[in-house]
């Protein structure tokens, strides 16, 4: 567990094939409903590996576990070493090789900043190639609720072009510990999009978690000049 309702997952394919993906895509997981109705839930991969490494067979996820929801019973009931059925890798919301952006202002929410996660290494090799700038803009209720919290905020102190802004809606964390720096707002991400100036001439967006954050977002960056394009979207909706 990496937050009280939120699970990390080691998966390894069971013939130990490789699985090859793009930082941002998702997979999908299969199982059926108590009555044996078939049914699947998309998670995206949250894996980091270096550019141009060769694929292995595992990958990392992170699931939300939802009161009385199907996929979380399946999930706590798994134990390790247990099979699921899964298929994919699938989607789009990843970096282009053409993209030639100065920044890239990264938004998500809980398991939504799981694919910004992934795009580490990507990100890095594009600051250090093309001098990009990163803003990531991550929304949590609490403290305990910042899914990989110290590992973003590790990687922007070795990137100086790299600016992590975690941003809590509830409770803001101790202070003097580690999680309390000056970057940390008090709030929901959308209401500090303005202090970082989006720019259509300059910037590609990504939003990723709550479908209510995603379009606030999305009508925000919009009237900051922002096209359609420049904005890339994809939102999570917890099913049960």
């Amino acid at each position: 567990m990496i937050a009280p309702t939120v699970v990390h997952l080691d998966l390894v394919r069971d013939d130990d094939a490789p699985l090859d993906f793009i930082p941002g895509q998702f997979i999908q997981v299969h199982f059926d409903y108590a009555d044996g109705t078939p049914t699947k839930r998309s998670y995206s991969l949250a894996s980091i590996r270096p550019p141009g490494a060769a694929p292995d067979a595992a990958v990392e996820m992170a699931v939300s576990y939802v009161d009385g929801g199907a996929a979380t019973a399946l999930f706590e009931a798994l134990e390790p070493g247990e099979v699921i059925q899964a298929s994919g890798p699938f989607g789009r919301f990843c970096l282009m090789p053409n993209d030639a952006n100065r920044r890239y202002l990264l938004i998500g929410t809980g398991t939504g900043v799981t694919p910004y996660r992934a795009m580490l290494p990507l990100l890095e090799r594009q600051m250090a190639e093309r001098g990009i700038e990163v803003v990531l803009l991550f929304g949590a209720r609490t403290p305990a609720e910042l899914l990989y919290g110290d590992e973003f905020r590790a990687f922007a102190e070795a990137h100086p072009g790299f600016r992590f802004v975690p941003c809590f809606s509830r409770e803001l964390p101790e202070p003097g510990s580690r999680q309390d720096h000056a970057d940390v707002r008090h709030g929901y991400v959308q209401q500090f999009l303005d202090e970082f100036t989006p720019d259509g001439d300059t910037d590609l967006a990504y939003l990723c978690g709550n479908p209510d954050m995603v379009d606030a977002c999305f009508n925000a960056l919009k009237e900051h000049g922002l096209a359609v394009p420049q904005i890339r979207r994809e939102k999570y909706v917890s099913s049960r």
